[in-house]
């Protein structure tokens, strides 16, 4: 079995067994019953058709264990190419005051306009700026979402992994604990990435026009920042993304003739076994 398919079956058995057990639970455990949603909530009932409340059943038993999905598939891949990946990883280094001062005034540059203008983020100018600075070292912790420890390259690599439309303070957190991971005296990780699984409007980085993380970093030129398929082969090798992307169409279509039949009790239609990842 060659690198591609043992990083997809890693990925692939992560997604199959969260979605084997919303099945279960959906079909098994904690099924959507009639009777029971009549009872209470009969004003409900009498307005609107059953199936839509059972597809909102479906649905909050769905998004729950997928919250954390992005995560899992990374530490996934990363574990089968890399050798060894945690989430939620803590790094402790220490970090000279000068600097830490710096990275302060960076991000408060960023966020607030001077004389009416906005800063305009640049990650290489940014950082150089922030380690020349120095000073007494201080004491400093950092969680990485995703810490992969590299046995293929014998380096250490940590991850801000969001959802691919994050907020402003998220990426504002984000962008502070990279600084801090990259300034510290102990030099722990050979580079530190702001990270998005997919990129929503397009397959390009320039393609990518939400505003928010914008804001903090310059989302098509930064080599800080890393969206969907650059994430994917770098954390599993090259040809990752899309050997992922196919297999998991694959996947589901035989999830989504599933749900069709033994949930929602009716025929797929025409075109549910469409591919819908690209």
């Amino acid at each position: 079995m060659n690198q591609y398919n043992n990083v997809s079956e890693a990925i692939i058995k992560e997604v199959r067994d969260m979605m084997d057990r919303v099945m279960n639970r959906v079909l098994i455990t904690d099924p959507f019953v009639v009777e029971k949603h009549h009872a209470s909530k009969p004003l409900y009932a009498a307005l609107v058709p059953d199936e839509i409340f059972k597809g909102s059943h479906f649905e909050r038993r769905f998004v729950t264990p997928f919250g954390s999905i992005w995560e899992k598939l990374a530490v996934a891949a990363a574990t089968v190419y890399h050798g060894q990946c945690e989430k939620g990883y803590t790094i402790r280094g220490t970090i000279g005051d000068v600097s830490l001062r710096r990275i302060q005034e960076v991000l408060n540059k960023l966020e607030h306009p001077v004389d009416g203008k906005r800063t305009a983020p640049n990650w290489k100018k940014e950082l150089e700026y922030i380690k020349s600075g120095g000073g007494t070292p201080i004491p400093v912790s950092v969680v990485c979402d995703i810490y992969i420890s590299s046995t293929r390259t014998n380096e250490n690599y940590a991850f801000e992994l969001k959802a691919p439309l994050p907020n402003s303070d998220q990426t504002k957190v984000s962008k502070e604990k990279m600084f801090k991971l990259l300034a510290m005296n102990e030099r722990p990780v050979k580079a530190a990435y702001y990270a998005l699984p997919y990129n929503p409007y397009g397959k390009k980085r320039e393609d990518y026009i939400w505003t928010f993380p914008a804001r903090w970093f310059d989302m098509k030129h930064d080599d800080s920042v890393l969206i969907g398929e650059e994430l994917w082969d770098l954390i599993g090798g090259e040809g990752t993304y899309q050997f992922f992307i196919n297999e998991i169409n694959k996947l589901g279509v035989s999830y989504r003739e599933r749900i069709y039949r033994e949930y929602l009790g009716i025929e797929p239609p025409v075109g549910f076994d469409d591919d819908i990842l690209e």
